[in-house]
């Protein structure tokens, strides 16, 4: 094969991202495979892959856009770097993810802090590599050995007794990295009872090795350090016996563990990100915050979900949160006793427009989607939100009208996968509250399908929200800052007050009849609102009665469900 370059710039970087995702796609299953804990469903390849796939698309972008702008030379190693670091950290997937993030964005402070050299050598990438395995092993909240972590170290010790170019520092990288790798099945007992190694470690090893063809033109060959399972009769890795497998940087295994694993993305400056490490370290375990410069990813495991997330509200601003339930039977399985890779029987998957909804529709025992205004999911998301709630059989709302084409997809894609799922097209937030409030997962699937689908139809939507601009509606003009209530998707009042509006939305609503009034405040509605709505329900609606949430960054100031 050819020689590839011998000097690391914005061209290698590129190589180096895609010939990753390639190594990580031909892997995944593998590492899949070796991963029961601590997330329990076998996705720390899958993870490792989407990661990448992020920072390689980034790193794609800022090729595209010189190319649109006709620039003559290419990207600047600091530009491609950045970007690189960049896509990782907003693509992080789970735990060996989050810190993969972490790894490259301490390879990018060293690489991109001159931005005027278009290329480093052996030197400079000793040095990068030595940072990485330094800031990924800060990020952990408790590290210890024989983790992804170990695997690093060693990976920047060997590079940093190399001499030459970044070909022959790339390679003894590779072969720290595979070496450690190896000694990991001996350094936890979780990795010992399993007869395997570390998953993310095993991960790290496929990205190095895509290093290594990216100077030298040549992948190094697989070896039983690798962790190569035999193989099933279907042609996939033949997973472990008892438990086994990716454990976090920290190496929490145990024989039981918190319910949910929170992840988001939070803008925050640095004195607000210490408090909140020290908060989430209290709340639960397998903590790992990477990033900087006002924006972080926050991975963490814990049994309240909505206390993790309204943490890091109250540190900054968090968004794309993505909350998953550990079903029962597959939560932090140390043992043999029970086989760690049975499924829950059936879970509920739900598109959630705010971060207080995720907290309440988590703690309910949904895998939850979040959809941040004007950012839909992609089918893509919903498919792994599927793989992640790790269930034979899946439930999936929408809550949305808009996302029912997405919605319907992604079913379709998951029963291509052997998973039976029922998609009920809950077109609001609160008609998938009424329909997880009958949710029995002991009844028949159908049951349970049929009973969840008559409690959202029989649930009545409105919203109350703020005019962007002057637009026709179906009650008139309205103009730009005008208070709009939406009775089940069409504008039904223009007003001047969030209150009155509200009060009028729901007078319209409760003229039909009702039981049950739900109201989802958004982050910048005041009580008020609630208050002054429940007192008339009170006052004008008898054997109505009423709840009140907080759905936090959810668009809309109000949600209205009456049921």
């Amino acid at each position: 094969m050819p020689q590839g370059p011998q000097t690391f710039d914005a061209l290698a970087v590129r190589t180096w991202c895609g010939l990753a995702l390639e190594s990580l796609g031909r892997a995944r299953e593998e590492i899949d495979a070796i991963n029961v804990y601590p997330v329990a469903d076998g996705d720390t390849g899958t993870n490792l892959y989407l990661t990448v796939e992020s920072a390689a698309a980034a790193v794609e972008a800022v090729f595209a856009g010189h190319a649109m702008a006709a620039a003559s030379a290419p990207p600047s190693l600091a530009d491609a770097v950045r970007a690189m670091a960049h896509g990782a950290l907003i693509g992080a997937r789970g735990n060996s993810g989050t810190i993969l993030a972490q790894l490259l964005r301490g390879m990018a402070q060293v690489l991109a802090a001159d931005s005027d050299r278009a290329h480093t050598d052996g030197q400079g990438l000793r040095r990068a590599l030595r940072h990485a395995a330094e800031s990924a092993r800060q990020a952990v909240a408790h590290p210890v050995e024989g983790t992804v972590l170990t695997v690093a170290s060693a990976a920047a010790d060997a590079a940093s007794d190399a001499e030459g170019d970044c070909g022959s520092v790339a390679r003894a990288a590779y072969e720290g990295a595979r070496v450690a790798l190896t000694a990991t099945t001996g350094q936890l007992a979780v990795l010992e009872r399993a007869g395997v190694v570390d998953a993310g470690g095993r991960g790290l090893v496929a990205v190095l090795s895509a290093l290594v063809q990216t100077f030298t033109g040549e992948a190094p060959r697989q070896t039983p350090g690798s962790a190569a399972l035999p193989a099933q009769t279907d042609g996939t890795p033949e997973r472990p016996d008892g438990a086994g497998a990716e454990t976090c940087g920290d190496g929490t295994a145990g024989e039981s563990g918190p319910a949910f694993e929170v992840i988001y993305l939070l803008e925050a400056d640095d004195a607000a990100v210490d408090r909140l490490r020290e908060r989430l370290d209290g709340l639960g375990d397998s903590l790992v915050v990477v990033g900087g410069d006002g924006l972080w990813n926050v991975h963490v495991h814990v049994d309240d979900a909505g206390a993790a997330v309204e943490a890091g509200v109250e540190a900054g601003r968090p968004h794309r949160i993505r909350i998953t339930h550990f079903g029962l039977g597959d939560v932090h399985a140390g043992g043999a006793a029970r086989p760690p890779r049975e499924r829950a029987q059936r879970a509920v998957v739900a598109v959630v427009p705010g971060e207080g909804l995720a907290g309440l529709y988590a703690e309910a025992g949904a895998t939850t989607v979040l959809a941040r205004p004007g950012e839909p999911p992609a089918s893509g998301e919903l498919v792994q939100a599927v793989r992640r709630a790790h269930a034979l059989e899946v439930v999936l709302l929408p809550n949305d009208a808009d996302l029912r084409h997405t919605a319907a997809a992604a079913a379709e894609q998951a029963r291509t996968e052997g998973v039976r799922v029922a998609l009920i097209p809950t077109r609001s937030a609160v008609q998938g509250i009424a329909a997880l409030a009958v949710h029995e997962p002991e009844r028949r699937f159908d049951e349970d399908v049929v009973a969840m689908t008559s409690a959202a139809g029989a649930t009545r939507y409105a919203e109350v929200a703020v005019a962007e601009r002057q637009s026709w509606t179906m009650a008139g003009i309205c103009q730009a800052g005008d208070v709009l209530g939406l009775i089940d998707g069409d504008v039904a009042v223009i007003g001047a007050d969030v209150t009155t509006t509200a009060e009028t939305v729901l007078d319209r609503m409760l003229a039909a009849g009702g039981e049950m009034v739900t109201l989802v405040l958004g982050d910048e509605t005041p009580d008020a609102v609630a208050t002054r709505l429940e007192a008339r329900v009170r006052e004008a609606y008898l054997a109505v009665d009423t709840v009140v949430y907080r759905g936090g960054r959810q668009g809309a100031l109000l949600l209205i469900g009456v049921e």
